[in-house]
């Protein structure tokens, strides 16, 4: 686990919070929610069946006892949720019998627990696909006021022989495929709010295959606007671009390159131009840098919901809650 986790549960500590699983019966959710229920910093709520839920934890061999189990079936206050359901979504006519029908499913539900104040949080995703996590989020718990859309962030955490880690942040590398200007200032922003709270001190460097108008193009143009963009809505953050990755990380290419640059060689928050390139670069990362990869974060949120990987493992899934739960 990453270091750096001791400050996030020291937060949590302090104040304790309840995390969604929506998926009560998989055994990957299962274990982590056991070594959860050993902890005093975040209480696990699973989603489903209680009879399904203890035959699938007896089955695996791990200790649920004093889990808090929800099942919509039988929820004590499905039509106060119905109610809430059907003014949140009038604008699409819902009746009252479509709330209940997709009420029944465990991802919408879970996200109105937390749209109910029942949770803090949410982590989904480890049987089904990152858009039946981000739809019911998007739908029903809605951006942040100021912001347009949701994104993504890969918080990449290397050991050093110093024992301290390295800690990256790159976004988006998950959501958004094409972002023009404003949503990638918008990336930005969100990217480098994220990164302070895993101890990053941000800077931040949009990515090209320019550095500083070396090269030219409408995608060189996009990511120097959208540079110019993200210091208009953050001015307090070191950010700068368009910058290629030599000139973002290593000191002598930056003296080189980009000499007067506070950035420059010091990068530490990437902000790449699309999926393409931000899928490929976190994996390179991961793959042949020796970095380990948390996430997909999902920023810009009125809640923290997150989403798992469908071949994540039980570590990540302790891990993934206890980041999702401190952005709460």
């Amino acid at each position: 686990m990453m270091h750096g986790f001791g400050d996030l549960i020291a937060v949590l500590k302090k104040s304790p919070k309840k995390i969604v699983f929506t998926e009560g019966t998989d055994s990957r959710i299962l274990e982590a929610a056991s070594r959860l229920l050993a902890s005093n910093f975040l209480s696990p709520i699973l989603v489903g069946n209680e009879d399904e839920i203890f035959a699938a934890s007896e089955e695996c061999g791990y200790n649920i006892r004093g889990a808090e189990i929800i099942d919509p079936a039988k929820f004590d206050r499905m039509e106060e949720m119905i109610d809430l359901f059907c003014e949140l979504r009038k604008s699409k006519g819902v009746t009252r019998e479509q709330a209940a029908k997709v009420l029944s499913q465990a991802n919408y539900f879970g996200t109105m627990l937390v749209k109910m104040g029942l949770a803090d949080a949410l982590l989904g995703g480890a049987t089904y696909s990152t858009a039946d996590t981000v739809r019911p989020a998007l739908q029903l718990i809605k951006t942040k006021p100021g912001n347009s859309v949701v994104s993504s962030v890969f918080i990449m955490v290397r050991a050093r022989a110093t024992g301290e880690n390295e800690v990256l942040a790159m976004a988006d590398c998950a959501i958004n495929i094409h972002p023009n200007e404003d949503e990638l200032a918008e990336i930005a922003t969100e990217a480098a709010e994220c990164a302070k709270i895993f101890g990053v001190d941000p800077k931040v460097a949009f990515l090209s295959y320019s550095t500083f108008g070396s090269g030219s193009g409408e995608d060189v143009d996009k990511m120097r606007n959208a540079a110019a963009k993200a210091k208009l809505r953050a001015p307090e953050l070191a950010i700068e671009g368009e910058m290629q990755f030599d000139a973002a990380v290593s000191p002598r290419v930056a003296r080189t390159k980009c000499p007067d640059s506070e950035v420059a060689g010091h990068a530490n928050t990437f902000i790449f131009p699309d999926i393409n390139a931000g899928n490929i670069g976190y994996k390179i990362a991961q793959r042949l840098g020796g970095f380990e990869a948390y996430g997909p974060i999902l920023l810009g949120l009125n809640a923290p919901i997150n989403d798992l990987s469908r071949g994540c493992n039980a570590a990540e899934v302790y891990s993934m809650a206890i980041i999702t739960a401190a952005l709460a």
